[in-house]
């Protein structure tokens, strides 16, 4: 899944015609995995993170809570910190207080508001912290701004797992224009989850109480409010599906019948038993995570496992 600061998610941007149509229009069915959030979509993310089976959140708490300490001395004092698709939730409140001092936190989401709601909570929790949201898109076109003289070093956080989100071409992407907007003697700490156990997975993505399948199926819900479709939410089941081959599970919603749906006025054919893609969420082994860092810009300086070895954190250099 993917991920928030709040728990494993990102907020989306704007829905965009062609990234819909264009997935719609596909041999293979997708819709950006982007759209799953709406308000309605958030909070029944902050479901899922509840469930036992759900279990990358609360790994990941537990390693914050026990590596902070050593991260934030890695780090170092006056830190400027970057955190793309920003919640400032726990995760962020976390970090925040572990280091020495921060000197600037830059959030970067989609929704203003939010983002300005997070400055003021801010403020009062770190008055000394100077807070700079951006509004924008964090996988589209940036400028942040140069990091103040008394800034330490610069510090991207992106936890979540929601690197495994990104296909992996796009995925060093990402990780080399944040390299590039931290600048040299940067850090990064990036969450990753490498779980391979199947049914695991498969009971973390698919759970017993439906939760997961609601906050699929609330994606066509979202899609019908702002681009005019007339998709039913009851001719369609969500599924998901663990691909060993690419180390992923996969999303699905499935069409029971065959039917027709329009969006903003063109017709979608689906068959009985057709899916739609709805998210990738790749569980890249440790080699891979590795390798996607090094060739992207950073140097991986310490990596901290779960007990299991499935969630991680990734501590790395410029």
């Amino acid at each position: 899944m993917k991920p928030t600061n709040r728990a494993t998610r990102r907020r989306p941007d704007p829905i965009a015609g062609d990234d819909v149509l264009a997935g719609l229009r596909a041999p293979r069915k997708y819709l950006p995995c982007k759209l799953l959030y709406d308000a309605r979509g958030a909070e029944l993310f902050e479901q899922i993170c509840t469930l036992d089976e759900y279990y990358p959140y609360r790994s990941e708490l537990a390693l914050l809570d026990l590596h902070l300490p050593e991260i934030a001395q890695a780090v170092g004092p006056a830190a400027r910190v970057i955190e793309p698709g920003s919640g400032a939730g726990q995760k962020t409140r976390m970090l925040l207080s572990a280091l020495d001092r921060p000197a600037t936190y830059i959030p970067i989401d989609v929704s203003a508001e939010q983002l300005a709601a997070t400055a003021r909570d801010l403020h009062a929790e770190f008055p000394g912290l100077e807070v700079v949201p951006i509004a924008a898109d964090y996988t589209a076109q940036l400028a942040l701004p140069p990091p103040p003289r008394h800034a330490g070093r610069t510090l991207v956080f992106f936890p979540g797992s929601t690197i495994g989100n990104f296909e992996p071409d796009d995925a060093r992407r990402f990780l080399a224009r944040f390299a590039t907007f931290a600048g040299p003697d940067a850090s990064i700490v990036l969450g990753a989850d490498s779980n391979a156990d199947a049914e695991e997975l498969l009971r973390a993505y698919d759970d017993a109480q439906g939760v997961t399948a609601a906050f699929d199926l609330n994606m066509l819900a979202h899609i019908n409010r702002t681009y005019a479709a007339t998709f039913e939410l009851a001719a369609f089941m969500h599924r998901a599906v663990w691909d060993a081959t690419r180390s992923r599970v996969e999303m699905h919603l499935v069409s029971r019948r065959r039917q027709i749906v329009h969006v903003a006025g063109e017709p979608i054919h689906l068959q009985r038993g057709e899916p739609i893609v709805t998210e990738h969420c790749y569980k890249h082994p440790p080699e891979v995570l590795a390798a996607l860092l090094d060739e992207s810009g950073w140097r991986v300086r310490q990596v901290f496992a779960d007990p299991r070895g499935r969630m991680r954190l990734w501590l790395g250099e410029r």
